[in-house]
């Protein structure tokens, strides 16, 4: 049996279904049965083979391809998301709630509204379910989501000029730890390396794995090697050029690359 991973919004997770005959590409919109009701989808992934010891009766099937009328759908609750956060945000303001909304989605069968917001404290929003749920005539549900999942969903450009990738190109989210940041000798604290999130870049996972790699052919700060001017202290290391500076007992300092030291 073949599955295909689809995602219903921008920071939902993906799911799995049952792909049965249905010839599928990436970015293309299906229409599924959920345990929610029939939700429109984008296909992130297809063709892929199920695990051995799992059984048809655990996914989903697709009910059919994104008809032309389907995609105008569609297209038509993307354009009532941007009124719907209008009212949203006079809500909140009306309620004096220290929310943020980052988005409003419509279910495809239009039966319920989400409204996904970040939060530094926890919020009592029941009054802003009743007036929304008054609004729009339909079942609403709040969905708090984090900093880097909010910023997936707005969007928005990163110190390098391109579109951030969680919003870009990114499917799941790494864990960015101070250790991430120190293997690739970048100074804490700095602000280059804040997202849009505000936490840090999930860019600084990927060359992470290389800066390990290059750190662990390379002597400790504070090891002692042998250099043609006698033993000394490593006192810092470049893993890109892959060379050290070594401190002697005379107090001078010297570069070496890794061929010209011996530990």
């Amino acid at each position: 049996m073949k599955i295909a991973g689809i995602r219903f919004h921008e920071q939902d997770k993906i799911y799995d279904f049952d792909q049965g005959d249905f010839t599928l590409t990436k970015g293309e919109y299906v229409i599924v049965e959920t345990e929610q009701g029939v939700e429109a989808g984008a296909i992130m992934y297809c063709d892929q083979d199920v695990d051995d010891d799992k059984t048809d009766a655990e996914y989903k099937p697709i009910v059919r391809k994104a008809t032309t009328t389907d995609l105008d759908k569609i297209e038509s609750y993307r354009g009532r998301s941007e009124e719907a956060m209008e009212a949203c945000r006079g809500y909140l303001k009306e309620l004096k709630l220290a929310m943020k909304l980052a988005d409003v989605h419509f279910a495809f069968d239009g039966s319920k509204v989400t409204a996904f917001f970040t939060a530094e404290e926890r919020v009592d929003f029941r009054e802003l379910v009743k007036k929304l749920t008054r609004h729009f005539q339909k079942s609403v549900r709040l969905q708090q989501v984090g900093a880097r999942d909010a910023a997936g969903i707005v969007g928005g450009y990163g110190v390098c000029g391109r579109q951030i990738c969680c919003h870009g190109f990114l499917q799941e989210f790494q864990s960015i730890t101070a250790d991430t940041v120190k293997v690739q000798q970048v100074a804490q604290g700095n602000e280059k390396i804040s997202g849009a999130c505000g936490r840090l870049m999930c860019c600084m996972a990927f060359e992470a794995k290389h800066y390990q790699e290059a750190a662990q052919e390379m002597p400790n700060v504070e090891q002692v090697v042998r250099t043609s001017k006698g033993k000394g202290k490593v006192v810092s290391r470049n893993l890109l050029n892959r060379t050290v500076n070594v401190s002697f007992a005379e107090g001078d300092n010297a570069t070496f690359s890794l061929t010209e030291i011996k530990w």
